[in-house]
């Protein structure tokens, strides 16, 4: 079994000889009470023994006496070594350690706790844990942002506290992967307290999971999210007593705004610590015929010793009786569970024909039966006008035919302000750079190392640098439509022309986070339940044009369309958007054939998003940016540097990269590429913004000009073929600005791409993409740029 908590150990990790100090006993049911009552409590002293030859169960000698262990209860088991507290200790007399210092260090470690969020998807969670942890982890009013676990680690009231914010989920059954990873994560890593974030504008729909949590028998504080926006509609919620019906200690929260966030923690110490008189275990009644039914499973789960204790009984009972295919699996790859499976298919059978529908129905009805029940007693609605403002919004923005007008007109706008605002500080930061360049090239003496400082470091980081502010405002404008909600209407009326490619509205999700970059769009396709859709979203996702290629794009448009700069982008990223969709439907009528699965998905309300959170996205992907600026494209701008200085010649085209360049210049020509540009695509398959860097470095070569004081898209339309058929023909024009443009959409995705598909979808497709990609932009830039030349 895996450790339980990383970063804690467990009596399983001990190898034979070595001693350590009990700290937790984690698990359910019988296990937990046997172990408790045989000595395993807090500070007490245990010593591996030997191994069995197989290597389980383990010997171990406790309290005097010896005592065997199953591999897999021994890591229900949370220890500190002895010789960790030796290294550490002041304590340490004659080689023992005193009791009290013993006592103090482990119960020092029982200040560690371990939280993990869970929630439904836009429950606000990854907001909540960014407040309580500083951290700046993706959010967005939509589901599917968190998809793979976060974790990070504060200090309050004395305790080290590790936060955990898993995927979100509106069950944690069998139906999706998250689902089933969310549940397999609090069974097998055993967090102390669970913080079930739930959104107070949706309680019914939200405490479906609660109850669900209540099944597992484990530790639970509710944060109540949202609650301004349940006040701000006249509603009441008695939460108080709704934790004493349930025996959830409950804090109402406002996560976007910082609110509530001490007492939550205070709470979840409280609970920790079992001084909350709130919390305690309850069950939910399903009525006398499941009741029993689960009775009988339960005696006969607890009758077996070799079914392990990770999940409680009483839980694994009511998976059995939803007939659970995982559950099931786990129960029969025990041993001697045969009784109890045909004991579970007689109860459903039961069950089923006692009500006349499928027990997991039954199940469900009872839960929010349960939920109704307890929302009667505490929960009083505003009897006034229930209809909510995003309703009436969304008769416009969700129209049947003005949908599709607003979504791409939000788009355009977008990549409008990109230019139009951006343009200001672009032109200045670009002229600081040149301006610099040219400082340091008039105060020093001619040579390698002033070459390596303007043309290399200058000309190849300074390139990219321009084209922050632009950065930042895509990102500040796409982080707007997240916050909003308006994403999840995007979805919602591409709906239909996905369900035309053989996707779903949901598939459309990932593909817009691809235009900030591709690798969590990549991990984002875990959300969707079908693996057919997850491929087929992953073989198209290089298509949506991340920021990467951004600088590429603003850098010639600004110099060959400077009178349609919004529009030319648009069409850009538009023609990214209709590839996409000719290769899906390629790919599900020939490789990828099958049923699709129905479209589900939540619309959030609209929602006015705060400063804090929007600047927080925009910060966070300008950190990315300014890092790779440091690493990476440093790196790159300095070996480009170098291959096109050495062997030193009157003639960067005799210089390694030159020579390089024109190997690669006959596959390329017939797209309008010169052999410069050949290389910066070369180096652009690692990063895309390497290939700025690139042409920064390439058209800075103080051969090519002396002296002159020019920016980076001066230098592009003074660019003149040297030789060959083409002599004296300008080298960047706006055909073949464009041809580029779309061969840098397509191409090769960067090496993190592929390393995110490689690691979703395996080795072969990864490759795939990276040539059927390559494949397409050749052809799709052969196309543009021969056609354009005969037309025009």
């Amino acid at each position: 079994m895996e450790k339980a908590v990383e970063g804690r150990l467990h009596l399983a990790d001990l190898i034979t000889g070595e001693e350590a100090f009990l700290v937790k006993v984690l698990g359910h049911g019988a296990f937990r009470k046997r172990i408790t009552e045989m000595g395993f409590i807090k500070g007490k002293r245990i010593k591996v023994i030997k191994n069995a030859p197989l290597l389980d169960p383990i010997e171990y000698e406790l309290l005097g006496y010896r005592i065997t262990l199953r591999r897999e209860e021994a890591a229900l088991i949370e220890v500190v070594k002895t010789k960790e507290l030796s290294a550490d200790s002041g304590a340490v007399f004659n080689g023992t350690l005193s009791e009290d210092y013993i006592r103090h260090t482990v119960t020092e470690r029982s200040h560690n706790i371990s939280v993990a969020l869970v929630g439904n998807p836009n429950s606000g969670k990854t907001t909540l844990f960014n407040y309580a942890t500083g951290k700046r982890e993706r959010v967005g009013n939509y589901s599917g942002v968190t998809v793979d676990l976060k974790e990070a680690q504060i200090e309050y009231q004395g305790y080290k506290i590790t936060f955990t914010d898993l995927p979100g989920t509106y069950s944690i059954s069998e139906y999706s992967p998250e689902e089933l990873y969310v549940r397999q994560y609090i069974a097998q890593s055993a967090p102390d307290i669970v913080i079930n974030v739930v959104d107070a504008s949706n309680l019914e729909r939200n405490l479906f999971l609660t109850t669900q949590l209540i099944d597992m028998n484990i530790r639970v504080v509710m944060a109540l999210n949202m609650y301004d926006e349940l006040e701000a509609r006249g509603d009441s919620f008695d939460y108080d007593t709704f934790g004493k019906l349930t025996g959830i200690p409950v804090i109402p929260t406002t996560a976007s705004k910082g609110k509530g966030i001490k007492e939550l923690l205070s709470k979840v110490i409280g609970t920790y610590e079992n001084r909350e008189p709130t919390a305690r275990h309850t069950h939910i009644n399903y009525g006398p015929d499941i009741e029993a039914s689960i009775i009988q499973l339960r005696t006969e789960i607890l009758a077996n010793k070799e079914i392990p204790d990770l999940f409680y009984s009483r839980h694994i009972a009511i998976k059995l009786l939803e007939d659970e295919k995982t559950t099931i699996k786990y129960i029969a790859s025990v041993v001697g569970t045969g009784k109890l499976l045909e004991m579970a298919k007689d109860e459903t059978q039961k069950l089923e024909k006692l009500y006349g529908e499928k027990t997991e129905t039954i199940i469900a009805d009872a839960k929010y039966g349960f939920i109704n029940g307890a929302l009667r007693e505490t929960y009083a609605q505003n009897e006034g006008d229930r209809i909510q403002k995003s309703h009436s919004i969304d008769t416009v923005l969700t129209h049947k035919y003005l949908g599709f007008p607003f979504f791409f007109a939000f788009l355009w706008l977008t990549f409008q302000l990109t230019f139009t605002l951006g343009s200001y500080p672009t032109e200045l930061i670009d002229n600081g750079v040149s301006a610099l360049g040219q400082v340091i090239k008039n105060s020093m003496a001619e040579g390698s190392l002033r070459s390596l400082i303007v043309d290399g470091i200058i000309g190849g980081v300074g390139g990219v640098v321009v084209f922050l502010p632009n950065i930042l405002i895509l990102f500040f404008c796409i982080s707007l439509m997240e916050d909003t909600g308006y994403m999840a209407r995007a979805a919602f009326i591409m709906d239909r022309l996905m369900h035309k490619i053989g996707l779903h509205g949901k598939s459309f999700i990932p593909l817009i986070m691809g235009f900030g970059c591709n690798v969590p769009a990549i991990m984002a396709t875990r959300t969707l339940e079908n693996r057919k859709d997850r491929l087929v979203t992953m073989l198209i996702l290089p298509f949506m044009s991340c920021s990467a290629r951004l600088p590429v794009y603003v850098l010639l448009i600004s110099a060959f369309f400077p009178n349609h700069r919004g529009g030319v982008l648009f069409s850009i990223y538009l023609i990214g958007i209709l590839l996409a969709i000719l290769m899906a439907l390629l790919f599900k009528r020939v490789i990828f054939r099958g049923r699709d699965v129905p479209f589900v998905m939540e619309l959030p309300p609209y929602r006015m998003p705060t400063l804090r959170s929007s600047t927080r996205h925009m910060w966070s992907k300008s950190v990315q940016y300014i890092r790779k600026m440091g690493t990476v494209i440093l790196a790159a701008s300095v070996i480009i540097w170098a291959l096109g200085h050495y062997p030193k010649s009157d003639n960067i085209e005799n210089s390694y990269i030159g020579r390089a360049g024109h190997f690669i210049e006959p596959a390329i020509a017939p797209l309008g590429f010169d052999w410069k540009i050949g290389v910066s695509i070369v180096t652009g398959l690692a990063a895309k913004e390497i290939i700025v860097g690139t042409m920064g470095v390439l058209y800075q070569s103080e051969s090519d000009h002396s002296g002159s004081n020019l920016t980076m898209k001066d230098r592009l339309t003074e660019q003149y073929y040297t030789s060959g058929p083409r002599a004296g023909e300008k080298v960047f024009t706006p055909l073949s600005s464009y041809s580029l443009m779309l061969f840098i959409l397509i191409y090769f995705p960067c090496v993190a791409t592929l390393a995110a598909i490689k690691k979703e979808a395996g080795m072969r497709w990864a490759i795939f993409t990276s040539v059927y990609t390559t494949a397409v932009a050749w052809l799709v830039a052969f196309i543009v740029y021969q056609t354009g030349s005969l037309l025009f």
